[in-house]
């Protein structure tokens, strides 16, 4: 297993430091998540060929591989235009990641959950281009149902991947969406199988407590999403049956520390939460 950080709450940190910081944390793998100077949310990669390079030599230093490279674009939209664009962006960050040596890709669905059916359709579409370069280049794609995609729950979410058919494409289950999934996290994991590759390590509330006045927003009728990514053992996430569970599937993808939460104890965070998911699978090793 490869135990990654998403170091966006670093991404003040020069990209060329980056590496170093990273490993000063424990931490042997990054998760390349958007950042304005990388792959910024929603917009044409930013970084150069050169500065690839560089950062390349910087991994390199700091003996720290990428595990995976997360793009986040437009690719279901409901505009067309943008649907367009998300797919030229997403051929510079396939090359991006081919020219640093990663062969995994994360991302979400996207679209719009109002807008199920035509998001869909926009999807297939983006992946009819993309699917053959991904083959191409024998890079994986891992897919995550996200809250306010147009696809939000777990088992609708291994469905969609499992109908993509290809064995480049595999799934995502992401712990501190776990009560916009469902509810149920050993379900997802286990319904997904094989097709369980990458993992996102966060806590977060359950929303729907209180009869889903655990937090009011306004107006009332918002379809605003509300959770969180907070700190292992902060919120309300079953982290022994999270651990269980992966070990019952003989999970041995990447598992990445995604906690946004505390930017200014951003170090201590990485640094505790990699302790934790240490503990955890030291607790449940050989157990399967």
């Amino acid at each position: 297993m490869k135990i990654a950080l998403d170091p966006y709450m670093l991404r003040n940190v020069p990209l060329l430091d980056l590496p170093r910081v990273v490993a000063d944390l424990g931490y042997h793998y990054i998760e390349m998540s958007p950042r304005d100077d990388f792959l910024p949310f929603f917009l044409h990669p930013r970084v150069s060929s050169a500065e690839v390079a560089a950062f390349k030599k910087a991994l390199s230093a700091a003996q720290v591989e990428i595990a995976s490279v997360l793009p986040l674009y437009r690719w279901s939209g409901p505009s067309e235009d943008e649907r367009q664009a998300a797919v030229r962006y997403w051929k510079r960050a396939i090359q991006i990641a081919v020219d640093l040596d990663v062969r995994v890709m994360n991302s979400e669905f996207n679209g719009r959950p109002s807008h199920p059916s035509s998001s869909e359709a926009a999807f297939w579409r983006s992946m009819d281009e993309l699917l053959p370069i991904f083959e191409r280049e024998d890079v994986r794609l891992v897919l995550e149902p996200h809250p306010d995609d147009f696809v939000e729950d777990g088992i609708a979410g291994v469905n969609l991947v499992r109908g993509i058919n290809s064995d480049l494409v595999s799934f995502l289950y992401c712990a501190p969406h776990t009560f916009h999934q469902g509810g149920d996290l050993a379900a997802v994991m286990r319904y997904a199988g094989p097709l369980l590759t990458q993992v996102h390590i966060a806590d977060s509330f359950d929303h729907r407590g209180s009869s889903g006045l655990r937090y009011i927003v306004n107006p009332p009728g918002s379809t605003a999403r509300v959770h969180q990514h907070l700190d292992i053992g902060q919120g309300e996430v079953d982290w022994d049956l999270f651990f269980r569970t992966l070990t019952e599937v003989g999970f041995d993808g990447i598992a990445t520390v995604c906690v946004f939460a505390w930017e200014e104890r951003a170090e201590d965070s990485g640094r505790y939460n990699l302790s934790q998911v240490n503990q955890y699978l030291q607790k449940y090793a050989g157990k399967r």
